[in-house]
């Protein structure tokens, strides 16, 4: 039967129509099933507890458990890359962190490209930094650090949750900019370089607010700065670095990604649940006790931010010479 220029329109029309009804109707009955959130880090870090706070409350909302799964290694390149090859159907997410922006720099040869390969869900928050020392250092302010570095060349070790993270490069930034020299030290996320931090396996770290802020309280590490350009309001009475050395600046940011061609409704629904998340008067005082600052807003504004860390971390591992470990 030959078709009419008409009916064969209809029919195309119709086809075209399809993927949206699907999309659609994928949204109105998702999460079906339990969802998973891959953590490219160990438990403990800033990481792992901030998407254990997002996870309870998608969970709470939506209906369905949103399990988190924690893959740490590789700078975080194994749980990006698990989910990058995931099934773009919403059942696979990833909590993004700063690493994720700058491991392109940072490694030679990745199998994915981040920015090509995911699709932004959502900002969580931006946490500034805290440079912290063991006990047993003798600096009590970030100039006493310095001098006691250089007079000790090559006997300080700074701890990191991994190479490519914002703490291994706040800490790269940190020597470029006063000349000391400092041995980086990587481990397989926050919560095991605390440890030897502690016990005074490395000496120095620029860990997270969220990590560290229970540890500082209680005395157990000091806190000779933030990173951010001012102040944090958790902690007013520590400086800034930037008070000392003109110029430096540093912050983790945390988010939410799915794999690429996660149909838009179901990434729009996550959206709206995380945003709804950022409001509520409880969440945000839970999150402002970490120290952090809510990125509340669209995909396309998360994507915006990824770039534009992209692009800064870039630099910052270019400059610093910062190698993986």
């Amino acid at each position: 039967m030959k078709l009419s220029r008409r009916q064969f329109l209809r029919l195309t029309a119709g086809a075209g129509a399809v993927p949206a009804i699907s999309g659609i109707t994928w949204a109105q009955t998702y999460p079906a099933r339990p969802v998973r959130v891959i953590v490219g880090y160990p438990s403990g870090g800033s990481n792992d507890i901030l998407a254990r706070l997002m996870a309870q409350w998608l969970s709470e909302r939506m209906g369905q458990q949103f399990i988190i799964e924690n893959r740490p290694g590789a700078g975080s390149n194994i749980a990006t890359e698990a989910v990058v090859r995931a099934s773009p159907d919403g059942y696979t997410l990833l909590m993004v962190s700063a690493a994720n922006m700058s491991n392109a720099a940072l490694y030679e040869k990745l199998n994915y490209n981040f920015i090509r390969d995911i699709e932004p869900v959502a900002g969580v928050m931006r946490v500034p930094l805290v440079m912290e020392v063991n006990l047993s250092i003798p600096a009590k302010t970030v100039p006493e650090f310095i001098a006691y570095a250089k007079a000790n060349p090559g006997k300080i070790n700074f701890a990191s949750g991994g190479s490519g993270t914002s703490i291994h490069l706040s800490g790269e930034l940190f020597k470029m900019m006063t000349g000391i020299n400092m041995q980086h030290v990587p481990y397989r996320g926050n919560g095991p370089a605390l440890t030897d931090l502690l016990g005074g396996q490395v000496q120095i770290m620029f860990d997270t607010m969220p990590a560290a802020i229970g540890y500082v309280r209680a005395g157990k590490l000091r806190a000779l700065a933030v990173t951010t350009a001012t102040r944090s309001e958790v902690l007013p009475d520590i400086p800034t670095v930037g008070e000392y050395v003109p110029g430096y600046e540093a912050s983790s940011l945390y988010g939410v990604a799915a794999p690429r061609n996660t149909p838009a409704e179901i990434v729009d629904k996550l959206n709206r649940e995380i945003n709804a998340a950022l409001n509520d008067p409880a969440m945000k005082t839970r999150l402002a006790d970490l120290g952090g600052i809510v990125l509340a807003g669209s995909p396309a504004d998360f994507a915006r931010l990824i770039a534009a860390e992209t692009e800064k971390w870039g630099k910052v591992v270019k400059l610093s010479g910062a190698k993986p470990n």
